[in-house]
């Protein structure tokens, strides 16, 4: 059984901290995605969303997705645990874990492929699944393939 122990909160979401060696690592993600997917603010869609992005030091990052009655001003899972990242100081993702309460594998949409892409690398593990289960694994560049990033920029 994997165990956590917060580490701190932040305004942007909920950090925990997971030894770095720890071999079901797979799961940590899995429970921490779907741990905050059950926290999510979808009263539109009803279709709850919960992410959990690995930093570079070991530090689980989670975010929800937040819906608005202005459709457009909605934020993914994904997105939402990119913020919750950077607000606590990290800027590179090692794993990435989505997990959804309709569905049993939930992809990052577009939009949020392309903004995982900005911290991780295409050779980055995605899970997506439930706790538990046997998710898909799969990585960013096969999610994203030729993919827009900062070396496009300075060509």
């Amino acid at each position: 059984m994997v165990h956590a122990t917060p580490a701190r909160k932040h305004l942007a979401g909920r950090v925990h901290r997971y030894d770095a060696g720890m071999a079901d690592d797979l799961q940590a993600l899995l429970e921490a995605a779907d741990g905050v997917m059950r926290r999510a603010h979808a009263p539109y869609s009803n279709f709850k969303v919960g992410a959990a992005l690995r930093g570079a030091d070991g530090t689980i990052h989670v975010g929800a997705n937040v819906e608005n009655a202005s459709y457009s001003q909605a934020q993914c899972a994904e997105a939402s645990a990119i913020g919750a990242m950077i607000a606590a100081g990290e800027t590179r993702i090692t794993a990435i874990a989505v997990v959804a309460e309709r569905v049993e594998r939930c992809p990052p949409c577009g939009g949020c492929r392309q903004r995982l892409s900005e911290f991780a690398d295409p050779q980055t593990p995605v899970y997506l699944g439930r706790p538990g289960s046997e998710p898909l694994v799969t990585t960013l560049g096969e999610l994203l393939p030729l993919s827009f990033g900062s070396d496009e920029l300075n060509r």
